[in-house]
């Protein structure tokens, strides 16, 4: 086995490292949503992976400093929305701060355990949180998926580079 010709060029470990190296990692694009008392919360995550199929799970990673780490912190129930590659600006949106997530331009509705739940996705879940798992500056939550519907339309929307993409055949 030979090594790569490029170990005389690795970098140490620093938040710059991480990004450069996750910009060559495609990732499916999600929204995370939750009520609070105020109204609404979300936010766009590339981090959305499958935990366990018995009982179903999953988990997301949520910044602290963040404008929807204090309502996440406390909810007991999330929305998970996976985005087709035509809600770019959607994905967009609930990605810029102080972004107007929830204005005219969405369309979503209150849906169960009061969970908003955005419309036109490919696919969605309500879940309970089991748990929220300190990593650095983020939390990983861990939550259990009650019921979801995986009945829409569109492809999946992408993250690679630093731009939301669809997918090329």
């Amino acid at each position: 086995m030979t090594a790569p010709s490029d170990l005389d060029t690795a970098r140490p470990a620093s938040p710059e490292l991480l990004r450069s190296v996750f910009r060559k990692h495609a990732a499916g694009v999600a929204v995370i949503t939750a009520r609070g008392r105020r109204g609404p919360v979300g936010f766009t995550a590339t981090s959305l992976a499958s935990v366990s199929a018995e009982p179903p799970m999953l988990s997301f990673g949520v910044g602290t400093g963040g404008s929807s780490w204090p309502v996440i912190a406390t909810s007991e129930h999330v929305g998970v929305h996976v985005l087709g590659e035509h809600q770019q600006e959607l994905a967009a949106t609930f990605a810029r701060r102080g972004a107007d997530r929830f204005g005219p331009a969405t369309a979503w509705r209150e849906g169960p355990e009061g969970v908003p739940v955005l419309d036109d996705v490919p696919a969605w879940m309500v879940c309970k949180v089991v748990a929220r798992v300190p990593a650095g500056d983020h939390r990983i939550v861990i939550a259990e998926v009650l019921l979801g519907d995986p009945s829409g339309q569109g492809r999946p929307l992408l993250y690679h580079q630093g731009r939301f993409n669809g997918l090329r055949d």
